[in-house]
């Protein structure tokens, strides 16, 4: 009895060994031939991102690692990767298998540019076949936001400059380099007929050309909830682009009910955006605020109330003063209205008064500002001044600005200069 179970012992013991040696040759490593590393690659050029999908046909191998040209890497008998830009990738299969490791010569894939496509170059800004970024917000003209029936009749076309403030100042991002798409309201978003709370978003959007209307493609939004223009959901987030160029970039989403909305969009230029709202697109005129504290300051561009910090809220200025206009023109005409006086500051420390009126107008330049802020304007008649007669030059630079207030410095404040900073509230 001991005998036989002997036996059986030394049978299970060298079952093991009999097939470690099997599995391995006399050096210690896996038995088996090298692998041959293949594979084959299928570019869908038919939207933007372009994807490639990469199909390995190695032989003896079970284990790949892929090293898609562009520092990332990825695993799978068959895989689909997504390119952003255009160019040619150097792409590496590496297939492992029991005889060891192998890995294909560098492949080159070629991404080809969508840069020649009219609504793609408007959409992502290409300079030299290369696409880039471009920031859009709603066109000042006419019809930037209309209306639709099923039928493509227009049931609601907005005036020109009719947008309010919340809705005028968004901004619509697309990243041709990235794939994304990015929602700026800018602290509120137009909904429902009334400014309400921000919708800000962004995500990846997708761009098929030869869909659409006129053959310029269509924008494909990626994540639920995202929008362009009115914040309205359009079906399958899919928007048709009806007009593009360097200029203007025009779309229309359908809703479920059939109906359409359609807006304009402009590329966002700051400056252009700042003269709108200092002009309302035709004149505007603009008020010293007298209900807030301290309406004028007097100081440097470091320390602007050094000299004067201006006095407390509850209406301060003169009469001859509070009552004044500065109306500007979108053909850069200035206006300046003393109604009946006009406030003369002091010399030497002597008080100011009410004087004769100093009403003018003039012409004036508008641009970028030289220094800090949004934009300046120079105006062009010596002795012409905005909110105080005594300004140190005929430079102001618009601080900030909504459709509904504007800070102002007057003076260029370049090497200790003093400054006037004005708060001015539209009529």
């Amino acid at each position: 009895m001991k005998n036989i179970w002997n036996k059986a012992a030394w049978a299970l013991l060298a079952g093991p060994l009999a097939l470690s040696a099997c599995s391995k040759n006399d050096k210690g490593s896996l038995q088996g031939p090298v692998p041959a590393a293949s594979f084959t690659s299928t570019v869908n050029s038919t939207q933007y991102p372009i994807t490639v999908t990469f199909t390995d046909n190695s032989t003896d191998g079970f284990i790949n690692q892929w090293d898609f040209g562009d520092g990332t890497t990825g695993t799978g008998q068959t895989v689909t990767h997504t390119y952003t830009q255009a160019g040619s990738y150097k792409v590496r299969l590496t297939e492992s298998g029991r005889g060891g490791t192998n890995a294909t010569p560098q492949t080159t894939v070629v991404i080809p540019s969508l840069c020649g496509n009219a609504g793609f170059s408007a959409l992502a800004n290409c300079q030299s076949n290369v696409a880039g970024a471009r920031v859009f917000t709603y066109s000042n003209d006419a019809g930037a936001v209309k209306h639709l029936d099923a039928s493509n009749n227009v049931t609601y076309s907005s005036p020109a400059n009719s947008l309010t403030s919340c809705q005028a100042d968004d901004q619509f991002t697309f990243s041709g380099t990235s794939a994304s798409y990015t929602y700026e309201s800018n602290g509120g978003t137009y909904a429902g007929g009334t400014c309400g709370a921000s919708q800000s978003s962004s995500g990846a959007f997708v761009y098929k050309p030869g869909g659409g209307v006129n053959g310029l493609g269509q924008i494909i939004l990626q994540k639920a909830g995202t929008f362009i223009g009115e914040p309205v959901a359009v079906t399958n987030l899919t928007y048709d682009i009806i007009e593009a160029s360097s200029t203007v970039l025009r779309l229309r989403g359908t809703l479920a009910d059939g109906t359409k909305t359609e807006v304009t969009l402009v590329p966002f230029d700051a400056v252009t955006r700042v003269k709108q709202l200092l002009t309302n697109g035709t004149q505007k005129t603009w008020l010293l605020d007298n209900t807030s504290a301290a309406p004028i300051i007097v100081g440097t561009e470091d320390k602007p109330g050094q000299y004067y910090a201006g006095n407390t809220a509850g209406g301060q200025l003169p009469a001859c003063q509070a009552d004044d206009e500065f109306t500007f023109s979108a053909a850069n005409v200035y206006t300046y209205d003393a109604k009946a006086e006009t406030f003369v500051a002091g010399v030497n420390g002597a008080a100011g008064s009410c004087q004769a009126p100093r009403s003018d107008s003039t012409p004036f330049t508008f641009g970028p500002a030289d220094g800090a802020g949004l934009a300046q304007f120079v105006l062009g008649k010596a002795g012409m001044f905005i909110g105080v007669t005594d300004a140190p030059d005929l430079t102001y630079r618009i601080l900030a600005i909504t459709d509904k207030t504007m800070l102002l410095r007057a003076g260029t404040g370049k090497n200790g200069a003093v400054v006037f900073t004005i708060k001015l509230v539209a009529k």
